[in-house]
């Protein structure tokens, strides 16, 4: 795509020159790419709305808080926008990056909060049948290979046996899905559709864990 194109060539000068002097020369070229940007991910956004029930769309700003962070450089070098799926009773997020030689559609659960990871986590616990067979189903495997995530703990969380069948998952932190584009593949005119079919890929992913987070351990509601 061309907008995207242009995006790129701007982020790899910006890369290059990542300080506020050349952005603040170069910032109605930034203006005029992110208008283009937001109808990029708008159009996203409603192509998607056909197939799920959403939230909102978050397109993400260049800016950096850069308060707690060793890297100082006060701009990002990627676009990117988050949609999220309407609460309470669906759950997941999508995600787009957009990056030169590192760009990836996305998505999942990067940082459920502690009452939503102990529910998960009790739920493999009980009975992993159901997440395996979604994460080896072959739409899954091609889209995403496995299912990814940084792990909370080396051995075991508290409470849970570090022998169990499902400790692999059970240690994890994040459940998240990634497929990357290379920059050939994110100027196609096919990438837009391919980010659909990334997304409509995670709806069993999603879907399964939608329902174990509205419901407790013997299956009742808690909407």
């Amino acid at each position: 795509m061309v907008i995207l194109k242009r995006g790129f060539e701007f982020l790899k000068q910006l890369e290059k020159n990542n300080d506020r002097v050349w952005f603040s020369e170069h910032k109605s070229e930034y203006d005029s790419l992110i208008k283009e940007n937001k109808i990029f991910f708008d159009q996203i956004y409603s192509q998607l709305e056909e197939y799920d029930s959403l939230g909102k769309i978050h397109i993400f700003r260049i800016y950096k808080d850069v308060r707690f962070s060793k890297d100082k450089t006060p701009y990002k070098t990627n676009f990117g926008a988050g949609i999220s799926r309407k609460k309470p009773m669906l759950r997941g997020g999508y995600y787009i990056h957009l990056e030169p030689n590192n760009s990836f559609v996305g998505g999942g659960f990067w940082s459920p909060n502690s009452e939503d990871l102990l529910r998960i986590r009790k739920e493999f616990e009980r009975n992993d049948t159901e997440i395996r067979k979604i994460t080896s189903d072959k739409i899954f495997v091609e889209h995403f290979g496995e299912l990814q995530g940084e792990e909370g703990a080396k051995i075991a969380p508290k409470g849970f046996d570090k022998n169990h069948p499902a400790i692999n998952l059970i240690k994890k932190k994040q459940y998240v899905v990634m497929r990357k584009f290379s920059d050939q593949e994110v100027f196609s005119d096919n990438f837009q559709k391919e980010v659909i079919a990334t997304f409509l890929a995670m709806r069993s992913f999603f879907d399964y864990m939608s329902e174990v987070l509205t419901t407790d351990l013997n299956g009742a509601s808690l909407i």
